[in-house]
């Protein structure tokens, strides 16, 4: 069991990881293709960027309506992000984990 969760667990770092790398390629290729400066001007070779980027997301000033139920409004956005996670559960893979062992 503790494996399993384990493999889980390094399966969806290494997921965020890609997704946020994958989005400092786009923006240096974006940036190499105006001819303007990007994210390769940022620390060293731009990889401090997706980290600034998250970092800026999870600091932002959250709106909140008055007229909202408060629980759902804020809750929607962590079960979205949690049904995304799992959906890469359907991806095939070589490796199998056993849970009947």
């Amino acid at each position: 069991m503790f494996l399993s969760t384990l493999s889980y667990l390094v399966t969806y770092v290494c997921i965020l990881l890609a997704v946020a790398f994958f989005t400092l390629l786009e923006r240096k290729g974006l940036s190499y293709i105006q001819i303007r400066k990007g994210p390769n001007k940022v620390g060293i070779a731009g990889l401090p960027q997706p980290l600034a980027d998250a970092a800026k997301l999870l600091t932002k000033e959250i709106a909140k309506p008055t007229s909202a139920n408060f629980l759902p409004y804020f809750l929607a956005p962590v079960f979205r992000f949690i049904l995304a996670l799992l959906l890469w559960e359907l991806y095939p893979s070589n490796v199998s984990i056993n849970y009947f062992k």
